[in-house]
């Protein structure tokens, strides 16, 4: 796949909780994977994108919610990439979301695979959203395939783990292997705790799999809130410790 195309993706989600009790699952899903600069200058006619589609992307479920009229979420990027001090990420930048399925979406988490001009991986922005509504960004700065990175988590996404230690990230394949796999493992102050992963085999948009992505998983966004409160309502009854949910970090960004 050495053209930049839009791309969907068929796999799992795995995610094994380590202690106090051990719960593990393992969903089957899809996503998209998209080369937002490619698809600026030419769009997908197979992709409902900022309009209604049994799948479709609409660049203000990403960042700070604009529109295409303000630049749409590669604009987004492309500031906080700068705000940053990142001004050599020109080259293609890859979003790894979840569509909206019949007009509804939620997006635990988005990976934004932002390259050099030369096409070499120059930053990862993950985007991750709770089920309260907030929003916060980790920006790893000059990571590389295959090497784990890391960053404090500041950010509230379950009630069963405090807002503490870190998160360990890896990133394994690229687009142009024809999958992916992203690994996020997440450590308390007593160590490992939880460890996730989400992985497929990518191929490209096409009404086809578009039909085959609906067929399969049906309401598949409405199927991940509803994993999210039966899995809670699992560990509630493993007794595993409920946290209060604090406010969210003053700082968008964490690096």
């Amino acid at each position: 796949m050495s053209t930049a195309q839009a791309l969907i993706g068929f796999g799992q989600v795995r995610h094994t909780r380590l202690r106090p009790a051990r719960n593990a699952f393992a969903y089957p899903t899809y996503f998209l994977m998209l080369p937002l600069r490619t698809l600026q200058r030419a769009p997908c006619a197979a992709l409902a994108r900022n309009r209604w589609g049994a799948l479709s992307f609409y660049d203000a479920d990403h960042g700070d919610g604009r529109g295409v009229a303000a630049g749409g979420a590669l604009a987004w990027l492309d500031e906080l990439l700068r705000s940053e001090g990142i001004v050599d990420a020109d080259g293609e930048a890859w979003l790894h979301c979840y569509p909206r399925v019949l007009g509804y979406t939620f997006k635990p988490v988005s990976f934004w695979y932002c390259h050099s001009a030369d096409g070499n991986l120059r930053a990862v922005v993950v985007e991750v959203n709770n089920t309260f509504g907030e929003r916060h960004v980790y920006l790893l700065d000059r990571p590389r395939y295959g090497v784990e990175q890391t960053a404090a988590k500041v950010f509230h996404v379950s009630p069963f783990c405090d807002v503490e230690g870190h998160y360990r990230f890896r990133f394994m394949t690229t687009p142009e292997h024809g999958k992916t796999v992203a690994r996020i493992d997440y450590d308390d102050a007593q160590g490992a705790l939880i460890n996730t992963s989400v992985s497929g085999v990518l191929e490209p948009v096409t009404v086809q799999s578009q039909r085959k992505a609906l067929l399969r998983y049906g309401a598949m966004t409405l199927g991940v809130i509803a994993r999210i409160h039966w899995q809670a309502f699992k560990l509630w009854k493993l007794r595993v410790p409920f946290f209060k949910k604090p406010q969210p970090p003053s700082a968008l960004v964490t690096r």
